[in-house]
């Protein structure tokens, strides 16, 4: 499995490409901004990107959805509870992503849902707090968590319908029981492990 990152669009979200060495088949978790660059990858590899996988449904994670659905046919998996958001919600509540294209979400996934990409089995995690519909996707030793959980810090939960009794407990019944060596991949900022959030990160000790 191979993991590479790229930071997108005016809150540098992070954008993930994931594939299988082997069989070059991908997914994307996450393009919140112009996929330009991404695009090309994709291309000059020769990879087939399968799902594009928006772990929450705010526009810094989504604003280039429309584009990479367009230019590769991947299918764009979300939780049904975040459609308000990605149906155009999210233009009223971050307006910078007013002229953001909309688009249509392909596959509604839940807890404990399994997606195939090549070799990897792709987990999903229901980590609702930040949003009422956000995901984390668990690959084998790395975890995906979007806005939920960062390294040293949880997602903000002063959004309308936000929550954050409800993320401490997504995070802690669903992310912190999870092997320690398990790296998180976070919507912004570097990557952590498990173990580090159990013993540093403030908000969860």
């Amino acid at each position: 499995m191979i993991i590479r990152t790229y930071e997108m669009g005016y809150f540098q979200t992070n954008c993930y490409l994931v594939y299988d060495e082997n069989t070059n088949e991908a997914f994307c978790v996450d393009p919140g901004g112009d996929p330009t660059e991404l695009i090309e990858d994709i291309k000059s590899m020769g990879i087939k990107l399968k799902y594009i996988i928006i772990t929450h449904g705010h526009a810094d994670h989504i604003a280039g959805v429309y584009k990479l659905k367009n230019e590769t046919g991947a299918v764009v998996v979300a939780h049904n509870e975040d459609y308000y958001l990605i149906s155009g919600e999210t233009k009223k509540l971050i307006p910078i992503y007013a002229n953001m294209k909309l688009f249509e979400v392909d596959m509604f996934v839940k807890q404990d849902d399994i997606l195939k990409v090549g070799g990897m089995e792709l987990k999903i995690l229901e980590t609702p707090g930040h949003t009422p519909g956000g995901i984390s996707i668990l690959v084998g030793d790395s975890v995906f968590t979007g806005d939920a959980l960062f390294r040293g810090s949880i997602g903000r939960t002063d959004f309308p319908k936000g929550n954050q009794e409800q993320l401490i407990k997504s995070i802690k019944e669903k992310l912190l029981i999870l092997d320690e060596r398990v790296r998180v991949y976070p919507g912004h900022g570097v990557y952590t492990t498990i173990g580090l959030e159990k013993r540093f990160n403030p908000f969860l000790i």
